[in-house]
């Protein structure tokens, strides 16, 4: 009993609260009712019984609430009056746009995203906070000033996972492109205005990567042909002085003048190659090719070298065809770097071993997935531990004489470093003084291709990882 005596008190204060409000929100409906009783009473002479009674049921009709769902449907429509939503003509403009386009309301709510976005950054749904796809301090500090009413914000910023990229934001504030009814026309906002703020974003990639490879290449072949040029314009100069009349010097300084501007070409020719590849390093080429077919015919053109050399060339590669996704001209360049250092710099093991095989992904059953791994080994002095981290990098030589005399210009396995990594390949370099070396590079399948493992042998990793930057 006393449970029901403490729960009826307080239920009654809420429903008359409740019906206090919904009287005090009919106000005006009452008394429009009470004046039409009046006239219907005094002027028209209507009885007073069927007036009371009309008058209650308007009255009931005016206090009693209407049903939860239409309440809960009309709150849903004023706060979706309140929430801002761009325009068709808004929409349309951002889609001709050729770049990543995000539209948001001063909230930093995503209201709409053009194609290039959603290709760009896996379709970002609107409602959500830009921060969800845009996790970049330097933007949403940019966006922040432009919400708080400043001016537009141009912003640049670097990225390096998954590849290193960089890009650029304009953050600036956009009003409706189409006045509502009843208002003045508004094609745009200046100082803050609108409600909007339109954020487009451009790859600066390309043009970065550019930027780098003309310093590049005016460093390094200011740097390495200053040699070469000295070389050169001593020699004029002794044949222009005391060697004009000496045939025997002539010879002897023209013979080595040719050696000098073939090791210019050399190096301007390997300068070039490098910079091509650096600048579209990030781009995965999409032709698959036989690997196995491709180290059988670069070892072919490279036999009269290694037959002159004195070197036999030991292949095995599998029958079956070895699929990866790759640009040919690239990897062929890749199979005859390897191959011809190791000719070159193993000459005196007289073989060279190259091996093909298969290293199935762990639960594919050895049919799908994997990496190909291609092994090119020598039987020369070897190269000491200490080098073996620092021989991708550019001009790095273990011998630089020895270099020389064999026609390198240290920028070979720089070149095969970066074909590598625009391949998603690895390298990996193994050598022990006085046994040779082993130069391992792991291709992935080509994604979808079915290879029968039964026919290619595993191969265990080994040596330095030196693929990656």
């Amino acid at each position: 009993m006393s449970d029901d005596t403490t729960e009826r008190p307080a239920a009654r204060p809420g429903l008359r609260s409740r019906l206090r409000e919904r009287i005090a929100e009919q106000r005006w409906v009452l008394v429009a009712v009470a004046a039409v009783a009046l006239l219907a009473v005094f002027v028209a002479r209507v009885p007073l019984l069927l007036v009371a009674a009309g008058g209650a049921l308007l009255l009931l009709a005016a206090i009693i609430p209407p049903p939860r769902r239409l309440l809960v449907t009309r709150r849903r429509r004023e706060a979706r009056s309140l929430t801002p939503w761009p325009e068709t003509g808004m929409k349309q403009l951002a889609d001709a746009l050729p770049n990543p386009c995000f539209i948001v309301d001063r909230r930093g709510i995503t209201r709409y995203v053009n194609r290039a976005a959603r290709v760009r950054f896996g379709d970002p749904l609107p409602g959500d906070p830009i921060s969800l796809r845009l996790r970049v301090p330097v933007l949403l500090e940019a966006l922040d000033k432009v919400m708080a009413g400043g001016p537009a914000q141009r912003i640049e910023w670097s990225e390096r996972v998954p590849t290193e990229s960089w890009l650029e934001a304009y953050v600036t504030p956009v009003a409706e492109l189409v006045s509502q009814p009843g208002e003045p026309a508004r094609a745009g906002a200046v100082g803050g205005a609108g409600r909007f703020v339109l954020v487009t974003l451009q790859d600066l990639t390309e043009q970065r990567r550019l930027e780098r490879m003309r310093a590049d290449f005016v460093a390094n072949a200011s740097h390495e042909l200053r040699t070469p040029l000295a070389s050169l314009t001593g020699f004029v100069e002794t044949l222009q002085g005391p060697a004009r009349d000496d045939p025997v010097a002539r010879e002897r300084f023209l013979s080595i003048m040719l050696q000098q501007g073939d090791r210019m070409r050399r190096l301007i020719d390997d300068l070039l190659s490098l910079s091509r590849i650096e600048l579209k390093a990030h781009v995965q080429p999409e032709t698959v090719l036989d690997l196995a077919s491709l180290l059988r015919q670069a070892c072919d053109a490279l036999k009269p070298v290694a037959d002159e050399a004195g070197v036999v060339l030991d292949i095995e590669t599998p029958d079956t065809d070895c699929p990866v996704r790759a640009d040919r001209d690239e990897l062929i360049e890749v199979i005859e770097n390897l191959v011809g250092n190791a000719i070159k710099y193993g000459v005196t093991g007289k073989k060279v071993e190259i091996r093909l095989s298969l290293a199935p992904q762990p639960g594919e059953g050895g049919r799908t997935g994997g990496t190909f791994v291609m092994s090119v080994r020598d039987f020369g002095p070897g190269i000491a531990a200490e080098h073996l981290p620092r021989l991708t990098e550019r001009f790095y030589r273990v011998d630089a004489s020895r270099s020389r005399e064999t026609k390198g210009t240290g920028l070979g396995l720089a070149i095969v470093k970066h074909i590598l990594t625009r391949h998603k390949a690895r390298l990996e370099i193994d050598s022990t003084p006085g046994k040779g070396a082993v130069f391992t590079v792991r291709f992935p399948v080509a994604k979808g291709a079915e290879v029968p493992a039964g026919d290619l042998k595993a191969f265990p990793a080994q040596g330095v990882g030196l693929s990656q930057n």
